[in-house]
């Protein structure tokens, strides 16, 4: 959502006035300003653009004598009754800041609570989206980035069924070799017309792995559209398997990316089973083995005719995507927590376009925050943290024969060991995590995600884990603060509870213990700030 509303704007304004301020700010738009009596509204070219533009000038600068109010326009059929209020004063707690804000917001509304002053903090409240709610279509004749006046005619496009939006997860299949050219076609017209055909961007991927004998091809579209494109590319190689009298069956195989897999196949392989049965199909993972750092992707393998196959890809794809969609929504929810985070440099989610892998990078920008951070020059130092997880999912953390935990600790770079149970009846086990930041971040990401993935936590409960940290003795008493004021602020911006136990007595190295306890961006964020306090 890169469309911005600015408010409070004075009657002597002007389209120049805007692009002034914009150029003196060094804020990108991608559109024209359409300035109407007392507001206006602008396009910018990404999100990074838009909230930039929110921070620098709502209710900073000021035109002709008014200071304007800049926030993201949200259509008010997809406005909710949720507001997002930003910029709240740190110290506060959270009920004096909600028993404040509904006094001022009494005899003001949503436009007059944007840029209110709480303790020389301004407020910055815009709408949070109603995702239920269809978004107003495009006006026909309208200018370029808003909508045409008035309703749409009658047998216009604007009248008919909404577009479908395109899948943010592509559709990636594995394709015997011999059969690129006959899904290409004589100059590409085969190709061609499939994409015509269903709506979708499709690029086969010759060049890579010389000499292999099968060829990754990716299929851009909405979910139908990828299972149209995938049913006519297998009855392309049916027909060429007949015409060169090839005999080998030719089954489907879907590549998925290793974070959404075990969701796919369940606990106990009950989604697995479930899709075989329903569709009549044979359905095999390839192993963990055969994944390296540089293709984190697995070959699912679906066997039977063309029309249970069909079947059975819009049934996994179903699950990858969801899977996808709720790694993203956590994501969005709780990143901005650790300023300068990027989870795709990580490796921690699919890179380039959503759902590829094979290109992603393990290396974290400069200013990629992540573990229990010690920032300082150079090479970051190692660090140890003791996660504790529930006894019965070390099974899973471990793997078929230690498999999963030597590519879990290959991948992040670190250290990761499972300690003995401290007797028969334990609940918990303690994994003891050693490495650098990022091979934290990344270690801690994945085990997280792989105790959601076996369902030891419920479809709609957050996996929350304790971690204990190590911190100098005398830092102890900074990270609890006068009366426990930082600990309670800690606690407000984070959401993960911090405890400090009493009475310790510091080891060889005078370091105390700090139990961390949350879900994981929480945790991150609370070591982070921590080691700063």
């Amino acid at each position: 959502m890169n469309k911005l509303y600015i408010g409070n704007v004075s009657a002597e304004a002007s389209e120049e006035d805007f692009e002034s301020i914009f150029e003196q700010w060094k804020i990108p738009h991608s559109g024209p300003f359409l300035v109407k009596s007392g507001y206006a509204f602008v396009d910018c070219p990404d999100e990074k653009a838009a909230m930039r533009a929110i921070d620098v000038l709502s209710g900073k600068v000021e035109l002709h004598g008014k200071l304007l109010e800049v926030e993201h326009s949200v259509p008010k059929r997809q406005r909710s009754c949720k507001l997002q209020i930003r910029n709240i004063p740190p110290h506060m707690q959270w009920e004096v800041s909600a028993n404040g804000l509904l006094t001022a917001s009494r005899a003001r509304s949503h436009g007059k609570l944007n840029g209110y002053m709480m303790e020389n903090y301004a407020l910055k409240v815009s709408y949070i989206p109603d995702e239920t709610a269809a978004p107003e279509g495009p006006g026909v004749g309208g200018r370029r980035g808003f909508n045409a006046r008035g309703p749409p005619r009658s047998g216009s496009p604007g009248m008919g069924a909404r577009p479908k939006v395109q899948s943010d997860i592509p559709l990636r299949v594995l394709v015997p070799t011999q059969f690129v050219g006959a899904i290409i076609g004589k100059e590409g017209a085969t190709i061609r017309n499939i994409t015509k055909q269903t709506h979708s961007k499709i690029d086969i991927h010759r060049k890579e792995n010389a000499g292999a004998a099968e060829k990754p091809i990716t299929i851009h579209s909405t979910p139908e559209g990828c299972s149209k494109a995938c049913t006519t590319i297998m009855e392309i190689m049916q027909k060429e398997a007949l015409d060169t009298k090839f005999t080998e069956e030719i089954p489907l195989k879907i590549l998925a990316h290793n974070n959404f897999v075990g969701r796919l196949i369940g606990k106990e392989g009950r989604n697995l089973k479930k899709i075989e049965q329903d569709t009549g199909t044979k359905i095999t993972i390839s192993p963990l083995q055969d994944l390296t750092l540089y293709n984190p992707e697995r070959t699912i393998t679906v066997k039977g005719s063309i029309e249970a196959c069909s079947r059975a890809e819009e049934e996994v794809m179903k699950k990858v995507r969801e899977a996808y969609e709720s790694d993203m929504a956590a994501m969005n929810l709780q990143s901005n927590l650790i300023p300068g985070l990027n989870l795709n440099a990580l490796g921690l989610f699919p890179s380039g376009t959503p759902g590829m892998g094979p290109s992603m990078s393990n290396f974290p920008p400069s200013g990629a925050h992540g573990g229990c951070s010690s920032f300082g020059q150079g090479q970051p130092e190692s660090e140890t943290v003791h996660l504790f997880i529930p006894a019965l999912a070390v099974g899973a953390i471990i793997g078929k024969q230690g498999q999963h935990i030597k590519q879990l600790s290959h991948f992040a770079g670190a250290s990761i060991k499972i300690a003995p149970a401290e007797g028969m009846d334990a609940k918990q086990r303690m994994v003891i995590i050693v490495g650098p930041p990022e091979a934290q971040f990344k270690a801690q990401c994945r085990i997280f995600g792989k105790l959601k993935e076996e369902n030891f936590f419920g479809p709609k409960e957050e996996v929350k884990l304790e971690a204990h940290i190590k911190v100098p003795s005398f830092a102890a008493g900074r990270v609890i603060g006068k009366g426990g004021k930082t600990v309670n602020e800690l606690q407000n911006l984070t959401c993960a509870e911090v405890v400090v136990p009493r009475d310790q007595t510091p080891d060889e190295n005078d370091q105390v213990i700090v139990k961390i306890s949350g879900h994981f961006f929480a945790c991150q964020l609370k070591c982070h700030l921590s080691h700063k306090v």
